[in-house]
């Protein structure tokens, strides 16, 4: 059964650091592309970074770039999102899913989503 599984979330003040970790069971993560996106109450899910199989290629949300690095270890099967400098309007359930086909900023293109890791940015 293929199942990705989030963690690290947590509470942060505004400008602090926070590191997501998305574990793969069930199957070998270096087969896939791999997403990170967030949805914060009321908002739709919205894409916020994805790397390819190798690692070698990665693309991120206008709203995050240059303050989040997504990277894979795929020894450890696992994907990574680092975010810095956190933002109060970063403060969302954060997923990870594996890419199957299409844009990838669209949630649409993902399956096999993971329940979630709440991070919220606060003072």
């Amino acid at each position: 059964q293929l199942q990705l599984v989030e963690s690290g979330g947590g509470l942060v003040q505004p400008g602090g650091s926070l590191r997501l970790s998305c574990a793969a069971s069930g199957f070998t993560l270096d087969y896939y592309a791999i997403g990170w996106f967030r949805q914060a109450p009321g908002k739709e899910r919205e894409g916020v970074s994805c790397i390819s199989r190798s690692g070698g290629i990665t693309n991120y949300a206008d709203s995050v770039k240059g303050r989040f690095t997504i990277s894979r270890d795929n020894v450890k099967n696992t994907v990574f999102l680092q975010m810095n400098s956190l933002k109060a309007e970063d403060t969302a359930v954060y997923y990870c899913a594996v890419h199957i086909s299409g844009y990838y900023l669209s949630a649409s293109a993902y399956k096999y989503w993971g329940q979630g890791t709440q991070v919220t940015v606060s003072s």
